[in-house]
């Protein structure tokens, strides 16, 4: 598991330190860094996946993970050292148990201004990351969701590398539909994440069960087109699912967004294994608020059952399903890291990290966290 991370010069921060528990909540202000500290992570990740995480390499800023632009646009305006014509360190750092993690590139004007590959500083020593996948950042069980995930569609890209090699949902859960078809029938071994009204303990039974706490009654078809690289998704409503079913199926195009939104992070909690590590984006996008809660929940049971979950959100439901989480003692008070981040008036961003305990009770209530019902609540009582 990754306990702590730092950045240096890197996008929305000069310098930071940053706690992170087994599940960890990031919230805040647009613009004030929440995305940052996933996309750090994410472009760390990316590096190793194409080969440049090591002495010769460097931090590749554009891929399948994240689109992050040239040296420029990754740089902190008002970055540390590196004054006049020095090259200016641009640090990505994590601690995971006793190891200290850790890439440094050098950024010059004269050379990276539109680089996409921003190299390590020259002699850099870099830890061999991979022998325990570093906390699940480079092993087998990552996954990263995008708050842009895929939308309903009439059919989804079939890939054997991604979903059987690698096991990858894809950063917008394009792969999503594929894996359930592929995988249908493997079974969700963490007792915590399996839904006690599923009809098995099957791959798909399990995702039905969950996707129903968001919409009863629903069911789920992940098929091959035949002859094409396409896979298909459909929906019914009551029944059984399944090729034998009667019901009449759906195209998500003609279901709505929530659904097929919620669908990449149903089954990114459920198939994480222990030591895996899950960064999502906004996971209560075109929820219903009891929806939002069940996501919430859900992944606090994933940590649970053994997995590292990073979420970035603006939803007080998913703020509330974890602290209901840690009441129904789903997952301990210790286990959870909550991060707001805001700005002052002069632009700085500045973190606040209440605790939480068994209750689910917050230790404080910084202003402007989740606070606007309330506020909104006086001026219409006033």
């Amino acid at each position: 598991m990754i306990d702590s991370m730092r950045l240096r010069n890197f996008k929305a921060f000069r310098e930071l330190e940053l706690r992170l528990g087994p599940l960890t909540l990031l919230t805040g202000v647009n613009a004030a860094g929440k995305s940052t500290i996933i996309q750090s992570l994410a472009l760390v990740r990316q590096s190793y996946d194409e080969g440049v995480l090591d002495a010769g390499g460097g931090f590749l800023l554009n891929g399948d993970l994240v689109e992050l632009g040239v040296g420029q646009d990754v740089l902190h305006e008002d970055y540390t050292d590196g004054r006049g014509d020095a090259p200016i360190p641009i640090e990505i750092g994590c601690t995971v148990g006793s190891r200290d993690l850790w890439w440094q590139a050098e950024y010059e004007t004269s050379r990276d201004r539109e680089a996409d590959l921003l190299r390590f500083a020259a002699g850099q020593p870099l830890p061999d990351s991979a022998q325990d996948g570093a906390g699940g950042l480079l092993g087998s069980g990552f996954q990263f969701l995008k708050a842009d995930r895929i939308v309903p569609a009439v059919h989804y890209p079939k890939s054997y590398q991604a979903v059987i090699r690698r096991g990858s949902l894809g950063a917008r859960g394009e792969h999503t539909v594929n894996f359930l078809r592929a995988r249908r029938d493997d079974p969700v071994a963490a007792l915590p994440v399996r839904h006690p009204k599923a009809k098995s303990t099957g791959l798909l039974d399990q995702v039905e069960a969950w996707l129903q706490t968001v919409c009863p009654g629903v069911n789920l078809m992940a098929e091959d087109v035949r002859g094409t690289d396409f896979v298909k998704l459909s929906y019914g409503f009551g029944g059984t699912a399944g090729i034998g079913s009667s019901n009449i199926r759906y195209r998500p195009t003609n279901v709505g967004f929530g659904l097929t939104y919620a669908l990449p992070i149903i089954v990114a909690c459920i198939s994480a294994g222990p030591s895996s590590l899950i960064m999502l984006e906004n996971p209560e996008a075109h929820l219903h608020p009891r929806g939002q809660t069940a996501m919430a929940r859900l992944a606090a049971l994933a940590v649970a059952a053994g997995a590292q979950v990073l979420i970035e959100s603006h939803s007080d439901h998913i703020l509330n399903g974890i602290r209901l989480a840690v009441k129904e003692s789903v997952v301990s008070p210790d286990s959870v890291a909550l991060h707001y981040f805001d700005r002052d008036d002069h632009g700085k961003i500045e973190t606040s990290s209440p605790q939480i305990d068994v209750d689910g009770m917050l230790s404080r209530w910084p202003i402007g966290f989740f606070d606007e019902w309330d506020r909104a609540l006086d001026r219409l009582l006033d």
